[in-house]
């Protein structure tokens, strides 16, 4: 899926949504800005397409359902700072659907196009 998102405001929407859809690519492909980095839920932190699409499609695999509630966003010029609470419904290793919650602190960037997209993903938040 190939929507230019104009507004830094509708990245955590839409990162719901296609992830929601079991979409991979869409999510690693048109809404990581390249060079993006992110700290997964067991605190590694990865970049690059490939590490991206292994962690988005552990995800799906394991039949991940995101429930993102955005509570702030600051734009300062090409760089914006989006803070997000978020659920994800999961199976666990051993089976158990598992339903863990955090605080985001992304920062998404401009590219030159006018398109916002995810530069640095934190859903540990500031822990």
């Amino acid at each position: 899926m190939a929507t230019q998102i104009t507004d830094p405001a509708q990245l955590p929407r839409v990162f719901e949504e296609r992830l929601n859809a079991g979409d991979v690519a869409g999510v690693v492909l048109s809404l990581f800005a390249p060079g993006a980095t992110m700290r997964t839920t067991t605190g590694a932190v990865i970049s690059g397409p490939d590490a991206l699409r292994q962690e988005i499609s552990g995800t799906v695999a394991a039949r991940g359902q995101l429930t993102n509630n955005s509570k702030h966003l600051l734009i300062g010029g090409d760089a914006a700072l989006l803070v997000t609470d978020w659920t994800l419904e999961i199976d666990a290793p051993d089976g158990t659907r598992v339903s863990p919650t955090g605080t985001t602190a992304n920062i998404a960037r401009r590219l030159e196009n006018g398109e916002w997209r995810f530069a640095v993903l934190n859903p540990l938040g500031t822990a």
